[in-house]
């Protein structure tokens, strides 16, 4: 009998690459967990559930000025060392949301938060190329960026699940464990990857790039406008029980998964028609929710068009040779969408009532596809 057996050094690349992607993981769940704990949140530190929002907010703006402006400040680091240090910061400021004794130092907790989202998730989107053989380049990065596809769909559900039977504080404890013990596991498995003397490859901006951001920015925030305050619109307007919530957001996540793994295998040979679907289930879902019942079908073509979307406009990104520049600037726009929508949602919320966000979010939705198509066409005419 033969056995294939995988160098060591080869699998010690493959752990360095997995690593990561639980890294990008922890990351964006952090970012992510005051959407499923927002009722919670708000009662505890006596605020609104709009003023709540901004345990969102703040992350995402931190982090959108954080990609660059880290990018450009540690280019010559070594990358090992950055990510370890961004690691240990978010362990620390996941710790501190879970000790919070009012909402000042909550939200001083989300801000440092934000910085270590903004590095790591720069840092960590174009080590594929340093970590794999060049044939296994595209593999390596789809990996690494699954971890950020996956929080987005799954990081929820999760919280939302232990809060249930523990409480948000327990939740946010959780997560500053797991980033304690990623640091161990990311200290064990990563090499030593020295910066560039010569400083970050900029890239090209392209026109297509340009495009590719502005969809980040409408699809993403959109999709926070509503989905930041998706709990409370359960209960509200869809009378949902605690059970029922769990259960529907987890749901959501199911969807969401498979959203994520079925787009990224078509986005690899074209994302635009990949994304154009996805931005039209979702303003189906997120249209849908308002004027039904039952609110589960809906969340499970909201998952399923939600969880392509990070990976599809990743490979957009990546398929036009943005270099680090470009990745630190998707970043920047992926984590700012996400404050801005939580911002909006949270105005609409106190300003007009909870079911406009969903109609905010789906109107966002049409608006991308538009724009997707019509940035098609004029490149198919040559206009």
């Amino acid at each position: 009998m033969t056995t294939s057996l995988v160098p060591a050094p080869v699998r010690a690349r493959w752990l360095a690459v997995s690593s990561l992607a639980v890294g990008t993981f922890t990351l964006v769940t952090s970012e992510m967990l005051p959407v499923g704990l927002l009722t919670s949140i708000a009662a505890d530190l006596g605020v609104s559930a709009g003023t709540a929002g901004l345990t969102m907010t703040a992350p995402g703006l931190v982090a959108a000025v954080s990609a660059p402006v880290l990018t450009i400040a540690t280019r010559r680091l070594d990358r090992r060392t950055v990510l370890l240090g961004l690691m240990a910061l978010l362990a620390v400021a996941n710790l501190a949301a879970a000790l919070a004794p009012g909402y000042a130092v909550m939200l001083a907790a989300r801000v440092l938060t934000g910085v270590s989202i903004g590095g790591f998730w720069a840092f960590a989107a174009g080590l594929g190329t340093r970590l794999a053989p060049e044939r296994h380049v595209g593999r390596a990065t789809s990996i690494i960026l699954s971890g950020v596809s996956v929080a987005s769909v799954l990081g929820v559900p999760a919280a939302t699940f232990v809060s249930s039977f523990a409480g948000w504080r327990t939740a946010f404890a959780a997560m500053g464990v797991l980033a304690l013990a990623l640091l161990a596991l990311l200290a064990a498995t990563v090499p030593p990857l020295p910066g560039e003397a010569h400083g970050a490859r900029a890239g090209r901006l392209s026109g297509t790039l340009k495009v590719a951001l502005l969809l980040t920015v409408l699809i993403v925030s959109g999709h926070f406008s509503a989905y930041t305050y998706v709990r409370p619109f359960l209960e509200q307007v869809a009378h949902a029980g605690p059970a029922l919530v769990s259960t529907a957001l987890l749901v959501y996540g199911a969807a969401g998964v498979l959203g994520n793994f079925a787009a990224g295998a078509r986005a690899a040979r074209n994302p635009q028609p990949v994304l154009i679907t996805l931005a039209a289930l979702m303003a189906l879902a997120t249209a849908a929710l308002p004027l039904i019942g039952l609110p589960l079908p809906a969340l499970v073509v909201w998952g399923l068009g939600y969880g392509g979307v990070g990976v599809t406009l990743q490979l957009w990104i990546m398929r036009e040779g943005g270099g680090e520049l470009g990745t630190a600037l998707f970043v920047a726009a992926f984590n700012v969408s996400i404050a801005l929508g939580a911002f909006a949602g949270g105005r609409i919320v106190d300003g007009v009532s909870i079911s406009a966000v969903m109609w905010a979010g789906a109107a966002l939705s049409v608006l991308v596809a538009a724009v997707a198509g019509m940035w098609g066409r004029s490149r198919t005419t040559g206009s």
